[in-house]
């Protein structure tokens, strides 16, 4: 259990592939949903627009919520790596239980004012109506979402990547398979669910997903889920990081939430031609979020070890894996331009709009490669302070501005994705600041 922490290529490439399988399971889920129900025969645009909306705001709950998957990692990891695990053995079912109970909560506020909350990005008729029934199924998924990624965060602060991959490998076969059945259908045995069927098709996939961790989590972790008081003494810790990190994902989330309103705003072609680039912009952010996984999850045990040398090596091995791993996918992206928009919609309207800015995502990569492997090692150092600054400064002070602007002068998706890579430029430049200034002096 107490191994040293390996920060060699194999090494960590040993963490970040399973991770990188991992993390890519649930944007492939939202990207199946999006080239499968963008294909349907009616009204296909409508119905691209309002998965793009309610997965947006469902992708924003889950985030907000998810915040304590990092804090239960970088806590585990941090005793990992002290060899104290056995002080916070009923911490992981206590923080589990206070999910669940939140998330319950959330589910039913939210399905109570899905209409209100969609009108709030500008949506109306009939994307209106197909993105509150949308919701009010894929909303059935929260509790059971947030479970598998409290689960996740146990997995990862013991150094394991391996079975939250296969979980994830699971549920995306089985939502995939569940998409094509129930959105298309099966002729003589299931009528076609259009929207609602992609709904369906994710929530039978948590649910499966849930089983497979609840099951694992007892077997292949020395903590139980039986829950038991006095409160564990890390619990106020772990929750005071997760609130800091729930309003840093806010903050984030105001960033998303703009940019799909504004974008609804200018038409359905360009909601759906917006839906499609951050569908693949969250893609590629999941895929090097394997590398920011290994960041979060060695740099907590790194700390515990106070083994300061290898985390400042540890974070020029991760930036130099992940800028190497987005140059690939946009080159990638860039040999198959046309032929990736094709995958999601054959309106020309459409399809001329996601053109239009689909090279900015693909330039942006590097720089989202470097932010997103500090964010993973802040969030393994418990810094979440700085974390949520860092948000807060990035989206008021530099996404909002930059949008605003951009619609001022009528540049509408390009607004939109100059604003992002904006937004990408500060996280990443004040966090490079911020690790070298704190912890390159400790090493020597």
């Amino acid at each position: 259990m107490y191994k040293e922490s390996n920060i060699t290529f194999k090494g960590i490439n040993k963490l970040a592939i399973p991770a990188i399988i991992s993390g890519i399971a649930e944007p492939l889920l939202s990207i199946t949903d999006t080239a499968i129900v963008g294909n349907i025969q009616d009204h296909p645009t409508e119905a691209l627009a309002a998965v793009g909306i309610a997965g947006s705001f469902i992708s924003a709950l889950v985030w907000i919520l998810a915040q304590t998957r990092s804090a239960i990692s970088a806590t585990i990891g941090k005793y990992l790596g002290a060899k104290k695990l056995d002080e916070i053995a009923t911490l992981p079912a206590q923080i589990i239980g206070i999910n669940l109970v939140l998330s319950i909560v959330i589910y039913f506020v939210t399905t109570f004012f899905a209409t209100e909350i969609f009108k709030m990005y500008n949506a109306d008729g009939l994307i209106l109506n197909y993105a509150v029934d949308y919701f009010k199924i894929r909303a059935i998924g929260f509790p059971l979402t947030l479970f598998v990624f409290s689960c996740f965060g146990v997995f990862r602060g013991l150094q394991n990547t391996f079975w939250p991959m296969v979980i994830s490998i699971i549920g995306a076969f089985l939502n995939i398979g569940l998409d094509f059945a129930l959105v298309y259908g099966i002729e003589g045995f299931v009528n076609p669910m259009n929207v609602k069927g992609a709904a369906w098709a994710s929530v039978i996939s948590q649910g499966v997903m849930a089983t497979l961790s609840l099951i694992l989590l007892l077997k292949k972790t020395p903590f139980s889920f039986r829950l038991k008081l006095p409160f564990n003494k890390e619990i106020k810790n772990l929750l005071s990081i997760s609130f800091n990190l729930i309003i840093r994902a806010i903050a984030l989330n105001i960033a998303l939430y703009l940019a799909n309103s504004y974008a609804t705003k200018y038409g359905d072609n360009y909601i759906a031609a917006q839906t499609i680039a951050f569908q693949i912009w969250l893609f590629f952010a999941f895929f090097i979020d394997g590398y920011s996984s290994v960041g979060s999850i060695v740099s907590g045990k790194l700390l515990g070890e106070r083994n300061y040398q290898n985390l400042w090596e540890l974070s020029i091995k991760l930036s130099r894996y992940s800028i190497v791993i987005a140059i690939i996918l946009a080159a990638f992206c860039g040999l198959f331009y046309f032929e990736i928009g094709k995958l999601f919609s054959q309106d020309k309207l459409v399809l001329q709009s996601f053109y239009s800015i689909f090279w900015i995502v693909i330039l942006m990569q590097p720089i989202n490669a470097v932010a997103f492997v500090f964010d993973g090692i802040f969030k393994g150092l418990a810094e979440a302070v700085v974390l949520r600054n860092l948000l807060l400064i990035a989206t008021f002070l530099g996404f909002i501005p930059t949008l605003l602007i951009g619609d001022l002068f009528n540049l509408k998706l390009y607004a939109i994705w100059i604003a992002f890579t904006v937004w990408m430029l500060l996280r990443s430049g004040i966090l490079v600041v911020i690790f070298r200034r704190k912890y390159l002096h400790k090493n020597t």
